[in-house]
Parts: C-alpha cells; structure tokens; sequence
C-alpha cells in the first residue's frame, strides 16, 4: 500500500521535474535555430531599415540568422498582432516602434493587442527626428511660409503621414500653427515618399533616415526637424521650436519586443546580444549617418517608456480631437 501510494505521488512529480529539466535545457541551449524578426512595415522605410541593419549584427552575435519578415498594413496593426500571437519562445521578434507600442490605442477603436500586456520588452534600440518636408514645387522655405500658404489656401494643402504616430504629431502642429491640412494616410514611408516626389501630396512628416536622401537629392525641400535638437547629420536644419513653436519635441523611435510570457532567460540572452550590437561601432556609424541614435535600455526602462508614450499620444489625441476610429 505504502509502495503504491508513493509511486502514484512521485510519479507527476519526477513528469514535472523532467519538463522543468526540459524547458531549462532549452533556455540554455538558446538560440538553437533561425529567428524571425517581424516588421509591421513595408520595406524601405525607417523601422525596416533599422530591423535590417540590427539583424545582420545579431545574427553574429546569436550564431543564428535573424530573418526580417515584412507584415505591413493599419499602421502597424497587422505585424503587431501576428507578432503578439508567436509563440511565446524567443523564435519571433518584434520590432516595434513608436506606432505599434505608443500611438494605436490612441487612434485605433479595436486593436488585436495591447502594447502593454500582448509583449514582454527587450530593449529599445534607436532614436532618430522627424523631418518636416515639402515638395519642390511648394512656395515655402520654412514653417512660417508654410502656415501663412495654408492660411491663405485653407483645405488645399494634403499632407501625408506613413502610420498614426506621425498623424498625431502634425496634428499637434496643425493645433500649435492654428492651420488646418488634408491627411492622406499611407502603410510606409516609401509610398508616402514617392506621392510626395511626385507631387501628389506637398506635404510630409517622416523620420529623418527615409526622407533625408530624397532632400539632399534636390527631390524635396526640409523646412525642420521635430526634435528638441538639430539633428546631427543635418545641423543646418532648425527646429519646431527654434521656428517659434515652443514645447514642440516628437521623435521617431524603434525597440524589440517578444511575446508575452517568453522566458526571462530568453529574453535576457536577447538582451546581451542587443546590448552588444549596439555598442558597436558600425552600427552606431550606420544610424549616425541618418542622425539616430543607437541605444540599448533595460527591459524594466522600455516597459516604463512605453507606459509613458502610451499616455502622452493618448492626452495629444484627445486635445487634437482624434477619435479612434
């Protein structure tokens, strides 16, 4: 009796034992294959160009590829959501970035994540400005021409934003100018880019690395940059502020994420690999050249950054009159 009832209770417990033995086995042994890195964008724009050149350095820095795989669509939405539904194993990456993680509650009615609980962050991993652009063709050469253009031509002037963070930070400019532009929503920067060469849009707010090329090819005309600072790469260029709006400060940012409930090593032995990737020379030299700024925070700071987006583009929204539709 005694012989059977210890067995019937150690047995579930050495099954138990074996799958903790398992599961740390597997933690320690990671990465053991590829890795998939989502990105909620087209190719060619700022987050594709930031996940491609971390991939090729993780990718050494783990002993395993880092394949980028474009999911595009709803500002990011779609990539999110398909990201947050990955198992939760350390096998797909997220690449988020300031609409994904910061800006979607505040202009989507129903999403298929929550930034918040759908992910665990790894770190953020750039920092870089927006650029205030506009086509040749359009009579202004900084922001106080702008305003005075689209006071003098009210509903004429269509601006385009490639996902929902940089429809609200013109939204909030538009509020701070006293002006008012037609919104022409794009899924990336390289269609938005490519209406605007064209002329089909005279007006666009992108991050400094997708549009800054086309503005030193003569292909558009920058009137500023939307952060506190001039950009480095750019140091003729003013800013929001230095044009006489005040307070005015939006950066474009991007970070890795995995799904929910992936281990603490894992994502641990992710954050190394960031770290070291990017404190290298080459990639800092990379981002330097679009004047973003490679970084490598905690997850514990990413989580709390985000929590602190959240609530800043909620506020931006609802002064600006955005209502998730």
């Amino acid at each position: 009796m005694k012989t059977w009832f210890t067995t019937r209770l150690l047995k579930p417990l050495l099954v138990l034992c074996s799958l903790l033995s398992s599961l740390a086995w597997a933690q320690a042994d990671y990465p053991s294959k590829p890795l998939k890195l989502i990105v909620p964008f087209p190719p060619g724009g700022v987050t594709d160009i930031v996940a491609r050149t971390v991939s090729v350095k993780l990718s050494a820095e783990l002993g395993q590829p880092v394949v980028v795989e474009n999911r595009a669509g709803a500002s990011g939405a779609i990539g999110a959501e398909w990201g947050a539904r990955a198992a939760p194993d350390g096998y797909t990456l997220i690449m988020g970035n300031i609409s994904t993680l910061g800006i979607n509650p505040a202009t989507f009615a129903k999403l298929g994540y929550d930034p918040v609980t759908s992910f665990d962050p790894v770190s953020m991993v750039a920092v870089q400005p927006l650029l205030i652009t506009v086509h040749p063709g359009v009579p202004a050469k900084n922001l106080a021409e702008l305003v005075q253009l689209a006071k003098s031509q009210p509903g004429k002037l269509n601006y385009g934003t490639a996902g929902s963070s940089i429809h609200l930070a013109v939204e909030q400019f538009n509020s701070l100018a006293g002006i008012k532009m037609n919104h022409i929503a794009y899924k990336g920067s390289a269609p938005a880019i490519t209406d605007l060469v064209g002329g089909q849009i005279q007006v666009l707010f992108d991050p400094f690395s997708s549009i800054y090329p086309l503005v030193q090819a003569g292909k558009a005309r920058a009137l500023a940059v939307t952060t506190d600072k001039r950009a480095s790469a750019a140091p003729q260029l003013p800013t929001v502020a230095e044009q006489g709006f005040a307070g005015f400060d939006v950066s474009s940012w991007q970070g890795i994420v995995v799904p929910a409930g992936t281990p603490k090593p894992v994502i641990a032995r992710l954050h190394r690999g960031l770290v070291t990737v990017m404190a290298s020379a080459e990639v800092k030299d990379k981002f330097a050249q679009y004047s973003a700024l490679a970084v490598a925070t905690p997850p514990e700071q990413f989580s709390a950054y985000i929590k602190e987006e959240l609530a800043r583009w909620q506020k931006v929204a609802q002064q600006a009159g955005v209502k998730p539709e």
